[in-house]
């Protein structure tokens, strides 16, 4: 994990990819990881230690520098090994990986449900608390009356009063304000302060500003300013809060089951169509082959994949082969892997920091996911293997 050198030596690689395997594989958080560790031999085997441990070798905040430390660059490794594994031991073949389906979600994350009177209450709460750290002196700090009116914000628009929710909702605007104005006058000259004070006091002008109607970026959660609002069209959901991902797997049914070849955040909202270039091309360099057909919906009409004819979209008639016509059938195989992955492996809800922890935690679903296959197939061979043994012995005759 570390470069030799000056300092305490690194941990083991073995350990850390064991740990952020078993905590995507079976769901835990970091402290229900660590707890189980301690009393799981199975868990410290599988990270390479040779006797039981009575503590931890690490501390608990370790994994997240080590997120840090490795991005998504580094922890792709896991995806590719996984499927490294399952190429060797006969779980995927190579057929498998030249006609594949891809498909997108949403990652929602750690937020809650943003409304104006939230984002400014909230915003208000940050802006004096920062102020009472810093000894910056307010003329008022308005938390009071800033969350009465944010309670009777929900009450009024609850009961259908719109204009009394919308007088509330102009006292919060005019309070934040005024502590915004209050501490930009305060901190004038102070390029401590400034610098300190600096990121909440945009986001909070952005939060007082923005309007329901406006077109562009919008803030949606103070701690984590990187959330969009992204709307699949579902009837339970009609917008998500969080950063669309990528999801590929096979067309075809593998013995292992439908593995995840590829799984990659996008921000920014983009258009289906064009991440279907950049995700194919890292597909084809993270497996080593070549996609021959790639079947998509109807969402990623005028893509931008170069071998536009290898592309094959739902509903499409044109040069529609037999064969061809089977595996567009199974287009939807990859809508069950999406749910598994977010249900089952941390992707339902992000909590990682940033716009990196989004990324991080979109290939970690994805391997966690992918080893769970590994670990079914390898159970499967083994009681194949017992079987198989239990035939050519001859049973012993017991007077």
């Amino acid at each position: 994990m570390c470069q030799t050198g000056p300092g305490q030596p690194g941990l083991p690689t073995r350990l850390v990819a064991g740990l952020f395997i078993l905590k995507h594989m079976h769901n835990l958080s970091d402290e229900v990881l660590c707890g189980r560790w301690i009393e799981n031999p199975y868990y410290q085997y599988f990270c390479g230690e040779l006797s039981f441990c009575h503590r931890l070798p690490f501390d608990r905040s370790s994994m997240t520098r080590w997120r840090q430390r490795l991005g998504e660059e580094q922890l792709v490794a896991l995806i590719q090994e996984s499927l490294s594994v399952a190429h060797k031991t006969g779980a995927i073949g190579p057929q498998d990986l030249e006609r594949v389906v891809v498909g997108t979600t949403v990652q929602p994350k750690a937020v809650a449900h943003p409304t104006d009177a939230r984002l400014m209450h909230r915003a208000i709460t940050k802006l004096v608390g920062l102020a009472k750290r810093n000894r910056v002196p307010l003329r008022q700090s308005y938390l009071r009356l800033a969350k009465r009116a944010a309670i009777m914000v929900g009450r009024y628009t609850h009961a259908h009063q719109f204009k009394r929710a919308r007088r509330q909702l102009r006292f919060l605007r005019t309070r934040l304000g005024r502590i915004i104005r209050d501490i930009r006058r305060k901190i004038d000259g102070d390029a401590a302060l400034e610098a300190r004070f600096g990121p909440l006091l945009d986001l909070a002008q952005r939060v007082r500003s923005q309007d329901q109607h406006q077109r562009g970026p919008k803030v949606y959660a103070l701690h984590a300013p990187e959330v969009e609002c992204i709307g699949k069209g579902k009837a339970r959901a009609p917008y998500e809060f969080g950063c669309k991902v990528s999801i590929a797997t096979p067309v075809t049914s593998p013995k292992g089951g439908q593995f995840v070849l590829h799984a990659k955040a996008l921000h920014g909202n983009p258009f289906d169509g064009h991440t279907l270039g950049p995700v194919v091309a890292d597909m084809e360099k993270f497996t080593g082959v070549e996609a021959r057909r790639i079947h998509v919906d109807k969402g990623y009409r005028g893509h931008n994949h170069p071998h536009r004819l290898r592309v094959w979209i739902s509903g499409q008639v044109r040069r529609v082969t037999a064969s061809i016509r089977r595996e567009m059938k199974r287009r939807a195989a990859v809508e069950p892997v999406i749910g598994h992955v977010k249900a089952e492996h941390r992707m339902d809800r992000n909590y990682l920091k940033g716009r990196v922890g989004d990324r991080i935690n979109a290939v970690l679903a994805a391997a966690g996911y992918n080893f769970g296959l590994l670990l079914r197939w390898l159970a499967e061979l083994l009681r194949a293997i017992i079987r198989a043994f239990a035939e050519t012995v001859p049973a012993q005759n017991i007077a």
